[in-house]
């Protein structure tokens, strides 16, 4: 299956026939792709700020709510600590992602329940690989003897620039928000 596939999947549940829609959706996503990135699920959904459904797509480093070619809502599955669905009665069948990026609520989900089994395994293999990623990144041998300080403070700059670019290609991080923590941290 393909971003399109899904996308127009999405976009059926939704029952939403334009065209113009779903390519704007393709094409917003088709942007943001990070590599290696790769369509998992989709369903429909309404953010609680939009009267209209959109596509919810899962895939392997996020969870998107995507609706009329805006930017998509992005949500990094290595931040997801949980996942719940409610049912209400105007709502439907609610799903709540608690992130460390924030609270995420969407509405009237099709298929909330195995959508969500499917986010609650993806967001735990993407800790996994994260994890892992540090653990590889971390200095196996014990540390040197202290430096002087011009050097330590070189040498933990360059640390913290190694963690951002991990998260980067994690895909906790857009490009913008790299480039935005990578100036802070250069001053």
């Amino acid at each position: 299956m393909d971003w399109t596939d899904l996308i127009d999947v999405a976009f059926d549940v939704a029952g939403d026939g334009s065209r113009d829609r779903r390519a704007a959706a393709v094409r917003t996503v088709e942007a943001t792709i990070a590599p290696g990135e790769r369509p998992v699920a989709a369903t429909a959904a309404r953010h609680p700020d939009h009267f209209r459904k959109g596509a919810l797509v899962l895939t392997t480093h996020r969870l998107l709510f995507l609706k009329d070619g805006k930017p998509p809502l992005p949500v990094p599955l290595e931040a997801v600590t949980e996942v719940r669905v409610n049912r209400t009665k105007f709502n439907g069948e609610v799903l709540q992602v608690v992130a460390l990026t924030g609270a995420h609520r969407f509405e009237d989900v099709v298929k909330a329940e195995p959508f969500a089994e499917r986010l609650r395994a993806g967001a735990g293999a993407a800790r996994t690989a994260y994890e892992a990623a540090l653990a590889a990144a971390a200095p196996a041998a014990p540390a040197p003897a202290p430096a002087p300080a011009a050097a330590a403070d070189g040498e933990d700059l360059l640390d913290r620039l190694e963690r951002l670019a991990a998260l980067r290609t994690a895909g906790a991080l857009t490009e913008e928000e790299f480039s935005r923590a990578k100036q802070r941290l250069l001053g």
